[in-house]
């Protein structure tokens, strides 16, 4: 616990470090957002600008660490906790990664958010299947439906499955960098499809089971 709270401050200090390194840098409006097409179409002051992701950055790292506190079924979160920590890291520094860009941009160095945001993404969903792959049920992480919450079989067959898909769809998304005009589909559509899909078989898996386990009495 002490080495993973050590990481993620000194990954939510650098992110703050940088800020103030570019502060005398960056114009006073700054481009912070862009459409899907990769063009500007969003801007904020220059202290929002510069300290926005960072504050956000702290606010989602002190939730993470504390997911595993709170959590009613926290024991089980241990069984996997060295792949929830690695995912606390590696979802900071595609955050860092993120502000780095909106950084450079704004003093000219113009890197596309739609080749920074595919290649990051596709690198967190393929990191995120290999975590629901070795997710035990709990309240928090995971494909969390009422099915695979009353069932430690469903839990385990679809959030397996969906470990799966999300490798997949990581790939997909990377591929996203190389076609910059379409890249939030090659990201969006795989989610979607994935958050449909697991909903659908974790119920069908539920329904199975209950199948199941009324002929077991019966006999």
């Amino acid at each position: 616990m002490r080495k993973i709270i050590l990481a993620v401050t000194g990954l939510v200090l650098l992110s703050f470090i940088l800020s103030i390194y570019f502060f005398p840098l960056v114009p006073e409006q700054m481009a912070t957002h862009w459409n899907s097409q990769g063009e500007v179409n969003g801007y904020m002051s220059k202290l929002w600008g510069l300290f926005f992701t960072p504050v956000l950055i702290t606010g989602i790292a002190i939730l993470f660490l504390v997911i595993p506190r709170i959590d009613p079924k926290k024991e089980n979160i241990g069984k996997f906790r060295k792949y929830y920590d690695g995912f606390i890291i590696l979802f900071i520094i595609f955050m860092i990664a993120v502000h780095l860009q909106i950084l450079l941009w704004n003093i000219g160095i113009e890197i596309s958010p739609n080749t920074v945001f595919p290649a990051g993404t596709g690198l967190l969903f393929y990191y995120i299947g290999i975590l629901l792959e070795n997710a035990e049920r709990n309240w928090f992480i995971g494909i969390r439906t009422p099915w695979t919450l009353s069932s430690d079989k469903v839990w385990k067959k679809t959030n397996r499955l969906a470990g799966k898909l999300f490798k997949l769809a990581g790939i997909v998304a990377i591929f996203g960098a190389f076609f910059s005009k379409l890249a939030v589909f090659f990201i969006v559509v795989p989610a979607l499809f994935i958050a449909g899909f697991t909903v659908v078989y974790s119920y069908l898996e539920y329904q199975r089971e209950l199948k199941e386990t009324g002929s077991q009495i019966k006999s």
